[in-house]
């Protein structure tokens, strides 16, 4: 490996904890300096490590990880979607597989709302909540379901069904909102985009979105976008975070640049919104964490270390 350039000492380091720099990355895997920043900035595909003056360094988890993207690029995927297919195949292999486990209480879910049983509903969330971690029990059983009847409101029944189960999880969500409501190292104000924002949507991004340094107050459905300065110079929050799952509609980009420079704090923009306004977005004062919840967590702890390029 040619580390040309590095002290001696630096390079012992390198080769003891098995770290390359991006120039050595970018000669063994055949993909340039500039994409390989583009990948972790706007995807969060790869995460490497930094020396003290913000140097990237990769491990050689990384570098397999850069051929497994090439080769889901090379099946034609789109490189948007590559990281919710990495992060499952890790699960995989660790041995965690939930396929089976979390149909089986989507059937449930299905079965207990299709009765209208708030009692077996209730029941079941608390078991799906005691096996498995905060972000799988709303992305991986409940959202799901809640999806699956949003989308099929068609059929006879299920415009009820869907309005059954999405006023249970709004009133679980907000309880656990409610409990997360201690001080934390950061204060993020999340507000919806102007445009189709369901409460349940917003409501389940800001309880993920919150973590052991970050806590999220939430400003619901018909917040005006031109009033945010106002909240923000009476909150004081350390960032505002916009939401949409919807993409931007013609015009918001430039009033979004343009609330930027009039706020007191960070602006930042998440969902899927976020995904397709990166590039027209890029170099702004609006900063993009993307659609994927554990993606937007840590974008914004990035964010606040200064780490994040917008």
């Amino acid at each position: 490996m040619n580390k040309q350039g590095l002290s001696s000492d630096i390079q012992a380091s390198l080769q003891e904890q098995d770290l390359f720099p991006i120039r050595e990355v970018s000669r063994v895997t055949g993909v340039n300096a500039v994409t390989l920043r583009a990948w972790e900035r706007r995807y969060g595909l790869i995460q490497p490590t930094r020396t003290d003056s913000g140097h990237r360094l990769y491990s050689q988890a990384d570098i397999d990880d850069i051929r497994r993207i090439l080769g889901w690029l090379e099946r034609g995927v789109a490189v948007s979607k590559v990281g919710s297919i990495l992060a499952r195949g890790q699960k995989l292999a660790h041995g965690v597989v939930l396929a089976d486990c979390t149909a089986g209480w989507q059937a449930q879910v299905r079965e207990a709302v299709h009765r209208f049983d708030a009692v077996a509903l209730d029941s079941l969330f608390d078991q799906v909540f005691a096996a498995l971690n905060l972000d799988l029990v709303f992305t991986e059983v409940f959202m799901p379901v809640w999806h699956d009847l949003a989308a099929g409101q068609g059929a006879f029944g299920l415009a009820s069904e869907w309005l059954f189960l999405d006023q249970f999880l709004r009133g679980r969500v907000f309880t656990r909102l409610q409990l997360a409501r201690v001080p934390r190292s950061h204060t993020v104000l999340l507000a919806p985009l102007p445009g189709p924002c369901l409460e349940l949507d917003l409501l389940v991004t800001g309880l993920l979105l919150a973590s052991d340094e970050v806590g999220v107050q939430l400003l619901m459905p018909g917040q005006v976008l031109d009033e945010l300065p106002l909240v923000c110079e009476r909150l004081r929050p350390d960032a505002m975070v916009l939401f949409s799952n919807h993409p931007l509609s013609d015009g918001l980009g430039k009033r979004l640049m343009r609330l930027a420079t009039g706020l007191q704090c960070p602006l930042l923009l998440a969902g899927e919104a976020a995904e397709g306004a990166q590039d027209g977005l890029a170099g702004s004062p609006v900063a993009c964490l993307g659609a994927e919840i554990e993606r937007m967590r840590r974008r914004l702890r990035q964010y606040f270390a200064g780490q994040l390029d917008t």
